[in-house]
């Protein structure tokens, strides 16, 4: 109920206010509260004793980094859809990419952190084994597969395509091609996002191997 309401409020938010800082801050808290009660309905909310705590943290910062880095994707998504831009909205694609690359490398830091706690409460070392031999873990490994892919696009953004559409802002007639190739990795990284979302959303329902 409560991620519905905030959900629906943020909702209203964007349709009625005009785009502005304010709206945007107040927006991307309702939804950081919103992205947080996943970690209460799911095995975050399930691990008891000491350790509890840490992990509903770890599973609510997951969520978080997670969520910015999907948001920021579609966002630039959005941004590139527009096959004929002016000089001006490609400055500022330019330097929205690259403002944020150093936050992208914060989110990388954060996932694999806090991916690493998670895994320690709902997999651990005595049963390392059950990222292969079980539903949950194969369905996690998978995961990991694609995250990395997923690096590895974010990599590219960042250290070969950004940079190259910076050198296309002083020849106009490379645009075109700088833009293309950044629109189909963005496209391809938005859609490998997706699918980890949805394979989250899948063994998220499953019994871990550290309860079986």
């Amino acid at each position: 109920v409560l991620r519905a309401g905030v959900a629906l409020l943020a909702t209203i938010l964007a349709v009625m206010l005009r785009p502005a800082r304010a709206s945007w801050i107040v927006a991307a808290a309702l939804g950081m509260v919103a992205t947080a009660t996943f970690a209460w309905m799911g095995h975050g909310a399930a691990t008891e004793g000491p350790g509890g705590v840490i992990h509903l943290v770890s599973d609510i910062l997951h969520s978080w980094a997670g969520a910015v880095w999907i948001g920021a994707l579609v966002a630039f998504a959005l941004i590139l859809r527009t096959r004929s831009p002016v000089p001006a909205e490609v400055v500022a694609l330019h330097r929205a990419l690259h403002g944020f690359s150093s936050v992208g490398a914060l989110l990388v830091a954060v996932l694999v952190a806090t991916g690493l706690a998670n895994s320690w409460f709902l997999v651990g070392v005595d049963r390392i084994d059950g990222l292969w031999t079980t539903p949950y873990g194969r369905l996690l490994s998978l995961k990991l597969v694609l995250f990395t892919a997923m690096l590895g696009l974010a990599a590219a953004n960042r250290f070969g395509l950004t940079p190259g559409l910076g050198r296309a802002l002083a020849a106009p007639d490379a645009y075109a091609a700088a833009l293309t190739a950044l629109r189909r990795s963005v496209a391809i990284e938005t859609a490998v996002g997706l699918i980890i979302l949805a394979l989250v959303a899948w063994f998220g329902t499953l019994a871990p191997p550290s309860a079986l």
